[in-house]
């Protein structure tokens, strides 16, 4: 008889997550996962039947077919199947895919969700398991339509009318959008002047106090009251008269409280303030937190709750944990008389769900440490000390303010005392103290120093990735599981780029914006994506049939894609006038949109292709000094000389064009080849502008890999180790598929 028959068959998305409940669930439970979604939309066309109600076409692609067999296989034979994939609507998306390919009777499927992977969790998922809900696949299905439609029918119109190898998303256009709509406020901005007066005062016995101007005349100074220098030589003249004293004293004492827990927004933007990671990033460090990692026993254990939620509330169970641990390891004043609850002001939030929170607050950070690597260890000490935090007494400090003037101005100056820590404690969120030497008021006072300062007002900084999740959230755009995969996709599309941790639109993103807000204003519309993001909650309520929704936002446009496709130029949306004539021809040259940005190109085109690079300024680049080497050419023996083309820098024949040798400038990856043991791996580049890495001792050594090694050997049957997405690294070898955590080399 098979070992599987009459098991249980619990299935959950990834092979971490199996591996984890695996520890909690006895012989009678088979564990396996799906890597993910096994059924979706198919690729390379529409899917969706627009005259038949929108009915979605869903397939299982080739890759998948291997682990659907197994997946039915192991069903088949269990007594009950529980899907217990992610507890979100994707997860309930995942759940119903499987069981319409199981094609399995109702009453052996079962659906158990939960907040944390610890025993006591999936113990009591189990026991109290439920039906898949419709309604949350619905939402999800919604979404996924809504998507597919927008992005196969508008992106063949941008590709045609811009540029090849563009693509408009629902969610993306809105971040461009933003991303682009704060360019344009920098460029626009003109920068105002206006002064500060500091002021340091000095007491009898010598001790200083550092003071800013803040009233004239008894009138509040407002910012640009003083804007130019001919104001600031008037009020000297005012400060430079008179005795000065204290003419105000107050003492009070101020409360900070403690931030509540963490949501996915407030994390990952807390994550790139801190630490600089993208939201990408934080959630796949807080994905692994949550699935299990291996501490000193050597068995997987879940360390924090599901990190896709908007919702602030905490367990009974963890606010009495917290509570215990507060006053035992930290001390009694720093708890307060009853637990913190705390409400979301977030649209369409999920009250049911948790805050992310650590699954123990008696783990704290340093006893785990040796067991993960620092930036797992970073997002999980930020996670316990905010969650156990928000739980602790309030920071108290006092806070002195003292003016100090002679009839005709005042100056003031403000100290800050930290009292008692409170949350502070465990939390770093300091108070900066700023304290003030003794004072007593009609104390009077000598001007030491004066310091006038010119300013100028500063445009709007650009977004950082934290500052976007937060313009989202507010304006009610995505929901948890949406702002990474939205971030991540508008800069690999190269719409937008990184520069200094601030996020700046490209050329090409720009001008797909410019395009999508004139002709196709509902796509990019703030209001109308947020309006569409509570219908799809409205949908998961049951308050809604997801269909109609789909059909209402289809017609119109339809319509809209009919009329641009007659209406749209490329020449007028692509070209722009310039002040430039062709050095070839004498005819105007005009400025066009390419894939790498904006080019200046002849408009006697055909006829002339002279064309020209423009820097980030919009002027004619400068042709790069060729550089010599000493290297020879291998064809004709002429030196080679070091160019830079489309794909960076490479080596040509200085002999050109008698000789047109080039070649491919190596990178080196300090990896040895592990085929003729003398050569290094290196980068090189295909005819058609991909790159790959080969042993530089071709053609000697044939041996090429499609990507970087990693350097490190498989554990499993010693091939290279190669770079893999998500900080992972896989085995070359295609029969082996060993993949794991990437860490540096110490």
């Amino acid at each position: 008889m098979s070992k599987t028959k009459n098991k249980n068959l619990v299935i959950v998305e990834s092979p971490t997550k199996a591996k984890t409940i695996s520890r909690f669930l006895g012989s009678d439970f088979n564990i396996k996962s799906s890597y993910g979604h096994l059924r979706d939309l198919p690729k390379k066309k529409l899917g969706i039947d627009t005259k038949n109600n929108f009915e979605p076409e869903y397939v299982v692609s080739q890759d998948n077919q291997k682990t659907v067999a197994s997946l039915k296989k192991a069903a088949k034979k269990a007594k009950t199947v529980y899907f217990a994939t992610d507890e979100d609507r994707e997860g309930e998306a995942i759940a119903w895919h499987l069981a319409q390919l199981f094609k399995t009777p109702d009453e052996k499927l079962k659906r158990i969700t939960f907040d944390e992977i610890t025993k006591e969790a999936i113990k009591e998922a189990i026991k109290n398991p439920r039906k898949i809900d419709q309604n949350l696949v619905d939402a999800q299905q919604a979404r996924r339509v809504l998507d597919r439609l927008v992005g196969y029918k508008l992106s063949p119109l941008l590709w045609k009318k811009v540029a090849r190898g563009l693509s408009a998303g629902r969610v993306q256009s809105v971040a461009v959008r933003l991303i682009a709509q704060r360019e344009e406020e920098i460029e626009e901005f003109k920068p105002k002047e206006y002064w500060v007066i500091e002021a340091v005062f000095k007491k009898k016995n010598g001790q200083e106090i550092t003071t800013k101007l803040a009233k004239i005349k008894g009138k509040s100074l407002r910012k640009f009251d003083l804007s130019s220098q001919k104001d600031v030589n008037e009020v000297k003249k005012k400060i430079e008269s008179g005795e000065y004293k204290v003419t105000f004293l107050s003492q009070k004492k101020t409360t900070r409280k403690p931030k509540p827990p963490f949501t996915t927004s407030s994390l990952q933007q807390e994550a790139n303030r801190r630490f600089g990671y993208s939201a990408k990033q934080t959630m796949y460090l807080a994905q692994r937190l949550y699935e299990g990692i291996e501490l000193g026993d050597k068995e997987a254990t879940g360390l924090i709750t599901y990190m896709r939620t908007d919702s602030l509330n905490l367990s009974d169970k963890f606010l009495n944990e917290s509570r215990k641990y507060i006053e035992s390891k930290i001390g009694k004043e720093y708890l307060p008389s009853d637990p913190q609850r705390y409400k979301t002001k977030s649209k369409g939030a999920q009250e049911a769900h948790e805050a992310i929170r650590p699954t123990s607050a008696f783990r704290f950070p340093q006893s785990i440490k040796k067991h993960i690597d620092k930036k797992q260890y970073n997002i999980y000490q930020l996670i316990w000390q905010r969650a156990v935090a928000c739980q602790m007494n309030p920071a108290q400090a006092e806070s002195t303010t003292a003016l100090i003037g002679n009839g005709e101005v005042s100056f003031k100056a403000r100290g800050v005392t930290l009292k008692f820590d409170g949350y502070l404690k465990i939390y770093p969120d300091k108070i900066k103290e700023n304290i003030l030497p003794p004072l007593k008021k009609e104390e009077k006072l000598d001007i030491n120093k004066l310091k006038p300062e010119q300013n100028f007002t500063k445009p709007p900084a650009r977004y950082s990735e934290a500052g976007l999740v937060k313009a989202l959230e507010n304006k009610g755009i995505g929901r948890p599981s949406t702002y990474a995969p939205t971030i991540d996709t508008i800069q690999k599309r190269k719409y937008v780029v990184k520069e200094e941790r601030r996020l700046k639109p490209t050329d090409i993103g720009r001008l797909v914006n410019k395009v999508l807000v004139k002709h196709f204003p509902n796509i990019v519309s703030y209001e109308f994506t947020a309006q569409m993001e509570d219908k799809l909650d409205k949908i998961a309520q049951n308050k809604i049939e997801w269909k109609p929704v789909i059909k209402k936002f289809y017609k119109p446009f339809k319509n809209n894609l009919k009329k641009k496709e007659m209406e749209l130029s490329k020449k007028e949306l692509t070209e722009e006038k310039s002040k430039y004539k062709c050095d070839k021809c004498g005819q105007p040259m005009v400025i066009k949109m390419g894939r790498f940005g904006k080019f200046l190109a002849c408009s006697g085109y055909p006829d002339c292709r002279n064309t020209k690079p423009l820097d980030d300024k919009g002027r004619i680049q400068k042709k790069k000094k060729e550089e010599k080497t000493d290297l020879k050419c291998d064809k004709c023996g002429a030196p080679m000389v070091k160019k830079t083309g489309r794909y960076g820098p490479f080596l040509a024949c200085s002999a050109y064009p008698k000789c047109k040798n080039i070649k491919n400038i190596e990178k080196g990856t300090g990896v040895t080849c592990p085929k003729c043991g003398k050569g290094e791996i290196v980068q090189k580049r295909s005819r058609r502008g991909k790159y790959f890495y080969a042993c530089n001792q071709y053609p000697d050594c044939k041996f090429a890999l499609w990507a970087k090694p990693t350097g490190h050997k498989c554990p499993k049957c010693g091939s290279l180790m190669l770079f893999a997405k998500d900080d992972m690294e896989q085995c070359s070898n295609k029969e082996c598929k060993h993949k794991q955590e990437y860490k540096e080399k110490k």
